[in-house]
């Protein structure tokens, strides 16, 4: 079935949907597409004020993305039930009837697209989401070099991550400027990347960045990186970036994180020789211990905080404090993960 035949379907089970009687307000009239994918077939829908939906069905564990909540799209997920079966499904629907033109060209699109990757119809829908949003968004500037590095830091965390839960993009803090990279309930996770040759000296922003969070634990990820030429051992950004997007469930929201990182596709010519070799790693845990300035340690030792936007240098090139072995980093990750189910 090509498009033109898929969209004369879709605009013919429609209409008859809207022809039916409405039964109740928390009602859908319901009709499956001749489309399947690995969790059965896709639907379409009308509700009792004659909204259209696309649904997808999905697996009950499966979580859909927030954020798209109208005026104009609204997705959410939605379990629906008959007399012989119970499904959940990530539910698309158009609340304005005047583009329900418009509606039905995504709503192909996202047929179409499901169709091509039956595995996973819902990262097929982001990404049609992510096509059309595009048609919206403006080129940014490109990243610097001290830039590109702390950013390649920081995803190759959440590449660590995303191996281990396709939605851990939501740990993900640091594109929304949070004092923390990564932060689930009462653990975070801060990334610090460096091109520096000698010495082990992150920068540390603020009084609150090495502060855990309340009855938690932070750990400090310490990365040493060294850019290398196109043909030298190493990973290339535009790998870690494409890597990352094929890992998360959600490739929209990952894209509007990295361009709040700074990072736009549009943009990716100008990393395209870009490539950096992993020298050096160092996971600490942020203790009493640890060297650095609070606001938490400093009122508890009695002085009055009353200085803005601090930043200051921590050196970390002895053996104190003591680093994480990898056993523990894992342990790390695994509770960041399992605090976030």
């Amino acid at each position: 079935m090509n498009d033109e035949e898929l969209r004369s379907l879709v605009e013919e089970q429609w209409t008859a949907l809207e022809a039916e009687a409405a039964t109740g307000e928390r009602r859908l009239r319901v009709c499956n597409l001749p489309v399947d994918v690995d969790s059965g077939s896709l639907a379409l829908a009308v509700d009792h004020e004659g909204y259209r939906h696309v649904l997808l069905p999905i697996a009950m564990h499966r979580k859909v993305r927030h954020g798209l909540d109208g005026p104009v799209l609204r997705l959410r997920k939605r379990p629906l039930e008959d007399a012989e079966t119970y499904q959940h499904y990530a539910d698309l629907a158009c609340l304005r009837h005047d583009l329900d033109d418009l509606f039905m060209e995504l709503c192909v699109d996202v047929l179409a697209a499901a169709r091509e990757l039956p595995e996973d119809p819902v990262k097929a829908l982001y990404r049609v989401l992510d096509r059309w949003k595009a048609l919206f968004r403006t080129q940014g500037t490109p990243l610097g070099p001290e830039e590109l590095a702390g950013l390649f830091g920081e995803l190759t965390v959440l590449n660590r991550l995303l191996r281990k839960d396709p939605s851990a993009h939501r740990l993900w803090y640091g594109p929304e400027g949070y004092r923390h990279d990564f932060l689930a309930r009462t653990r975070a996770v801060e990334v610090k990347t460096t091109t520096s040759g000698e010495g082990r000296r992150p920068r540390i922003h603020g009084l609150d960045q090495l502060e855990a969070p309340e009855h938690g634990t932070l750990c400090l990820a310490w990365f040493r990186v060294h850019r290398v030429g196109a043909s030298g051992v190493g990973i290339a950004f535009s790998e870690a970036v494409a890597e990352v997007l094929r890992l998360c469930d959600d490739e929209s929201a990952l894209l509007d994180l990295l361009a709040r990182a700074g990072y736009h596709p549009a943009d990716a010519v100008h990393y395209q020789d870009v490539r950096f070799a992993i020298a050096e790693e160092r996971w600490y845990v942020v203790d009493a211990h640890f060297p650095g300035l609070t606001t938490r340690a400093l009122t508890a030792a009695g002085v009055p905080v009353s200085v803005l936007d601090v930043e200051y240098t921590i050196d970390l090139s002895g053996e104190i404090p003591a680093t994480l072995p990898p056993d523990q980093v894992s342990r790390m990750i695994d509770s960041l993960i399992q605090e976030s189910v």
